[in-house]
């Protein structure tokens, strides 16, 4: 056996090593690979699924507001505006089915998304207008004008990277993506004569098509500049800039649809190209960043794998001791502790070995020295609790024989007294004496049972039922309160009687006690499918639901006895006698507000009526008088 250690020594050495090598090597590689790699691959994700089917979409809304502007200036026929809305749902179908897979990947995603799913919602209802003419052609161009200011907004917000230099670069080929827009709308608007309020819509879109699109070539890098710079520098496109001018001015321009058509086309391709070679440029930067995860994962990889391999030899050893710690604990609040309580209520002798445990490290051996110090200690606990139980147990039967005593004697005392009085006012006071005595045998009764033994009342032959409950309803302080109703002729076995009567006279008493004195308590039995039920029902003030539950349970399943709940001595004794006899007592609530206690005999001790005596006159309900 290796030198013992304290636990704290071994925890460290556990825990140390392979949570610092693994949060922080791991944790370096979670951070680049999540925060960069993923983030590099995501951009290429949304370009395809969402961006690249939007720009398309967007490309075909151009065409369709441009020919819905000819249609209205019927420089177009209707058939060229069906076949371009069909082009257009297609685009816009494609959309929704490659952004849908991918519209969860983020909050931001996936709120644009379902921007752009509302926007070209609206394309039917546009059209719809156009088509019932309701719409002129600058409304017309400002209703797409929304749809697709939506999309760009799309963009803008989904088009973010890690990689500043890609994000800013970008972000200027998304405006140049718009000033090609703007180019669009401009179509648009300068067919034919122009409006004065289409003018100022036109300046307008002149003016920030030229500032977006000389701010855009500032900030674009050579490779992106160039082909831009290439077509702003060709013939056709000043000779647009003078049209624009032209038409700013009032005038009409010929050949303006075919000559922006034409750098609307160049500008749409060159912008796409800018687009996909910034989507490529993200993919070598995403490798060098999974080859330098790979090389860091490797690295951690083997520092881990030695961690752990250290790790599980501490903790496997650790852990064989605390397990054997555990099973010996459990044993002995499981098997050992429950044995010996069963053992020392029934008086017999324990002995209980000592708790040990083999181990390596100081604070289990301690600890399981402390087990066995506990477990001695509990038993000797039990054993006291048990021999104080046993004492209190002797000393209520000792007090109780000795109460049974003497009260029978004044019983004959009294009986005598009785035989010999003839003063009216003398034999009520000896009843009220009888009366007394009878209640003082009852609670001495109590005591014998309080004590585990059984009281030596009983009958040796049936008793009828009804003569029970009138028994018990003597044996209480209110007997003129008690009301006991006519009931069947069935009898109770005579070895049950004294217990049945004691526990019905509790139920009356407590009745009688908990319940406003000028109200009567009735007493009414009848024979049950298993056995004869009483009940016992006062017209008091009630019991919680609560209430009625926690005492039901002490009923059904009879406590040990507290010496300190004295209060509840009558609740006790109830639930012994009916636990020794196997009688069901339940508690609920009266439908006068009081509390109905019902008392079912098991069939067991309840035996069939006497033979059928000649008919007399059916008996009425009477209050009881006491009777022994």
């Amino acid at each position: 056996m290796g030198r013992s250690r304290t636990i704290r020594m071994k925890i460290i050495g556990l825990l140390l090593v392979p949570l610092a090598s693994m949060v922080v090597l791991w944790g370096v590689i979670t951070a680049v690979t999540a925060s960069e790699s993923l983030e590099l691959r995501q951009y290429k994700t949304v370009w395809t699924n969402v961006r690249l089917p939007a720009y398309k979409l967007i490309s075909e809304i151009q065409r369709e507001r441009l020919i819905t502007a000819q249609l209205l200036r019927n420089a177009a026929d209707k058939s060229a505006v069906t076949t371009q809305r069909t082009r257009t749902d297609v685009a816009r179908d494609a959309f929704r089915q490659l952004s849908s897979s991918s519209k969860d990947k983020s909050e931001e995603i996936r709120t644009q998304v379902d921007a752009v799913y509302t926007a070209i919602d609206r394309l039917d209802a546009v059209r719809g207008e156009i088509d019932t003419g309701l719409s002129d052609r600058l409304h017309t161009v400002e209703a797409y004008n929304s749809i697709t200011d939506t999309l760009f907004g799309l963009h803008r917000r989904v088009a973010m990277i890690d990689d500043i230099p890609i994000y800013e670069q970008s972000r200027v080929v998304i405006d140049m993506s718009y000033a090609k827009e703007l180019l669009t709308r401009e179509q648009a608007i300068g067919l034919g004569t122009v409006t004065a309020a289409e003018r100022r819509l036109f300046t307008q879109l002149v003016g920030n098509r030229r500032f977006l699109v000389d701010q855009s070539l500032a900030e674009l890098d050579t490779a992106l500049r160039d082909p831009q710079v290439a077509l702003i520098t060709t013939a056709a496109y000043q000779r647009m800039r003078m049209m624009e001018d032209q038409i700013i001015a009032g005038t009409a321009p010929q050949s303006w649809l075919a000559t922006t058509e034409g750098l609307a086309k160049s500008f749409q391709e060159a912008q796409m190209r800018a687009s996909t070679t910034l989507n490529e440029r993200a993919d070598p930067v995403a490798d060098q960043v999974l080859s330098r995860a790979f090389l860091l994962a490797g690295t951690a990889l083997a520092l881990v794998i030695v961690s752990i391999a250290f790790s599980l030899r501490m903790g496997n050893r650790l852990s064989r001791e605390l397990g054997t710690l555990r099973m010996a604990a459990l044993e002995v609040a499981q098997e050992r502790l429950p044995h010996v309580v069963a053992k020392l209520r029934k008086g017999d002798p324990v002995e209980l070995p000592e708790l040990s445990v083999a181990s390596t490290t100081v604070e289990i051996d301690d600890v399981g020295k402390a087990f066995s110090t506990v477990q001695q200690t509990a038993v000797e606990a039990a054993v006291g609790q048990a021999q104080l139980s046993e004492g209190v147990g002797h000393v209520f039967r000792n007090l109780a024989r000795r109460s049974q005593t003497l009260l029978h004697r004044q019983r004959i005392q009294l009986e005598d007294m009785q035989h010999r009085a003839t003063d009216p006012d003398q034999l009520d006071d000896l009843f009220k004496l009888d009366h007394l005595t009878t209640r003082m045998r009852r609670h001495a009764e109590g005591l014998i049972i309080l004590s585990g033994a059984t009281p030596g009342r009983g009958w040796s032959r049936p008793v009828p039922l009804l003569d029970v409950a009138r028994g018990a309803a003597a044996e209480v302080e209110d007997y003129q309160r008690v009301i006991v109703e006519p009931m069947s002729g069935q009898r109770l076995d005579g070895t049950v009687v004294g217990d049945v009567i004691h526990l019905i006279a509790e139920l009356i008493e407590n009745a009688t006690v908990y319940s406003p004195a000028h109200t009567s308590v009735i007493v009414r039995g009848e024979a049950a499918a298993r056995g004869f039920a009483f009940e016992v029902e006062d017209r008091g003030f009630g019991m919680s639901e609560e209430e009625l539950a926690e005492y039901n349970e002490r009923l059904a399943s009879p406590p040990e006895f507290d010496l300190a709940d004295s209060d509840r001595l009558g609740l006790f004794v109830v639930s012994r006698l009916a636990a020794r006899h196997d009688i069901r007592v339940t508690l609920r609530g009266s439908p006068y507000g009081g509390t109905t206690a019902i008392v079912l005999i098991p069939e067991e001790h309840v035996a069939e009526p006497e033979a059928e005596a000649p008919k007399k006159e059916p008996a009425r309900p009477m209050r009881v008088v006491r009777s022994d």
